[in-house]
């Protein structure tokens, strides 16, 4: 399973690249390629409170991959922020880092770019790494230069071009083909502890109204419900249960 092309901009996307399969070691790999250390992903099989209970914790990110058909998803985010303003926020005193997505295909890169970029997993970026760098670079600009800065990295490009080939699905042949499935992300916010959804698509990153207190992780209390709904509404949109979900947690020797 992989990533929708979908773009919130009507422009045809500049760049394409391979979509990333839902596989927690192909996201592993890609991670310890940009820089991260100390962390791996897992696959979460169920949200129930006995199946939960298997994973590490606490988890510092929740990668969500969901059926969302190109177009029909694209009208539907349209529909949904019509009339809002555009998230414009750049700096340091952003409560989250948040990436407009502008490569076809990648949206499961921006979904992982968003899990490492936000909540503690900061803490396990090593200094002078490429994603480091990028932090560096983004954090001070507006959304659409971020962007650029994405589009433009060719360290970036080559790391996720390797992950793109190394899973068990084959790559699609054509990379004019939609796929039919969309990758999102729930972050921590490393300086409110607000629970947020961060997906590319959308005009901004989506405080979801809940604060994580000391103690709970993105599968904690509230944050866990919100997850759980908001399953049950891209299940109920879309007639379909084909959804995947991984969680970035700590490598058992950390």
């Amino acid at each position: 399973m992989s990533s929708s092309n979908s773009n919130a901009d009507p422009e045809k996307p500049r760049k394409k690249y391979i979509p990333l399969e839902s596989n927690p070691e192909v996201f592993t790999e890609l991670i310890q390629s940009l820089g991260v250390s100390g962390l791996e992903f897992q696959d979460v099989y169920s949200l129930d409170d006995d199946m939960l209970g298997m994973l590490p914790r606490p988890v510092l990110a929740l990668v969500i991959l969901f059926p969302a058909i190109g177009e029909e998803y694209e009208k539907g985010l349209e529909q949904e922020h019509s009339g809002l303003p555009g998230y414009e926020g750049s700096g340091d005193g952003e409560d989250v880092i948040w990436f407009k997505q502008t490569i076809g295909l990648a949206c499961g890169l921006y979904a992982l770019l968003h899990a490492i970029s936000n909540g503690p997993a900061r803490n396990y970026i090593s200094s002078g790494s490429l994603i480091q760098k990028l932090l560096e670079t983004c954090t001070p600009l507006n959304p659409h230069e971020r962007a650029l800065a994405l589009e433009a990295s060719e360290g970036l490009e080559k790391a996720h071009a390797l992950a793109g080939k190394s899973g068990a699905t084959e790559a699609p042949s054509d990379l004019e083909d939609d796929v039919d499935y969309h990758y999102a992300c729930f972050v921590r916010s490393h300086k409110s502890g607000r629970l947020y959804e961060l997906d590319g698509m959308k005009p901004g990153p989506v405080d979801t109204g809940v604060t994580l207190t000391e103690g709970e992780d993105i599968i904690s209390g509230p944050a866990l419900q919100l997850v759980r709904n908001f399953i049950r509404r891209e299940q109920q949109r879309y007639q379909n249960d084909g959804f995947s979900l991984m969680a970035l947690v700590r490598s058992p020797d950390n």
